[in-house]
């Protein structure tokens, strides 16, 4: 047995139907309310989240060649960040680097 759920604009990418086994009732809390965020997908189901901000900086050896990179906190509350080329932030994100 299956049900099909309605689904807000921001979720059209899933799949509607779920088996009984995946779902249980629901008891109403109004902390449960969320903000939707406006996410952009493409069509390879992927998103570009922004970099808030740059962490640190340092240099490695790559080929033989010194390449400098940054490190880039995508989301400050979950602490995540990634290690980037300083050249392509400077390109994309240029007002990450008024320090």
């Amino acid at each position: 047995m299956a049900y099909e759920i309605a689904l807000p604009p921001q979720l059209a990418n899933l799949h509607p139907v779920f088996h009984v086994s995946q779902l249980r009732k629901y008891v109403f809390d109004p902390s449960h309310v969320l903000e939707a965020e406006d996410v952009q997908i493409r069509e390879d189901l992927t998103m570009e989240i922004p970099p808030v901000a740059l962490e640190d900086s340092r240099v490695e050896e790559r080929r033989g060649k010194p390449v400098s990179l940054v490190k880039v906190i995508c989301d400050q509350r979950k602490s995540d960040s990634t290690w980037e080329l300083e050249e392509y932030m400077r390109k994309s994100h240029p007002h990450l680097f008024s320090w």
